[in-house]
């Protein structure tokens, strides 16, 4: 089986969508995609290939069972086999989000200083949204320049709640 996907319920954040492939080149299995109903810039659902139980499937089922203790404050990093895809410039975006410690956050602005300038805050901010790996791949800790809350892919109260979760240095006033 190669794509396939199953349905993550939890009582913190709704219903999460995982999607597993097994990689062509290298048979190994990998989760390639978080996601939530809604989400902004997820593909088009059958693209998820079949359902399955999350108990019959060993990569699924392990990334179930960390995003479940993520969720209950018992785990701080995801080491289930992940793949990223996409084009050269946001897989860098993508590898300085893996970066970026627990409980902490960034801007985009600060990313695209890093990668060359300021000027490439809004092509670090698209990149940033089509992050195939929510939450695995911290895309909720990038806040905008003054430390607001500034889009993301899976709503906004995903995105404080996570935040809230981490005990980011965010003040409650900043979110909005």
């Amino acid at each position: 089986m190669s794509i396939r996907h199953s349905i993550l319920r939890t009582p913190q954040i709704g219903e999460v969508i995982l999607v597993a492939e097994r990689r062509d080149g290298d048979g190994a299995d990998a989760l390639v995609g978080v996601y939530f109903p809604g989400h902004w810039t997820k593909p088009d659902f059958g693209a998820f290939g079949p359902a399955v139980a999350e108990g019959d499937d060993i990569l699924l089922a392990e990334a179930a069972t960390q995003l479940r203790q993520y969720l209950a404050g018992e785990r701080r990093e995801f080491d289930v086999p992940m793949a990223l895809a996409g084009t050269p410039f946001q897989e860098q975006v993508w590898a300085m989000l893996q970066e970026v410690p627990y409980g902490e956050t960034t801007t985009y602005g600060e990313l695209a200083e890093r990668l060359g300038g300021r000027s490439l805050a809004r092509m670090v901010g698209q990149a940033v949204g089509h992050n195939p790996l929510s939450i695995m791949v911290g895309c909720h800790r990038v806040v905008g320049a003054n430390g607001s809350l500034t889009g993301y892919a899976g709503g906004l109260e995903r995105k404080e709640f996570l935040l809230t979760l981490e005990g980011s240095a965010l003040a409650p006033s900043r979110l909005f």
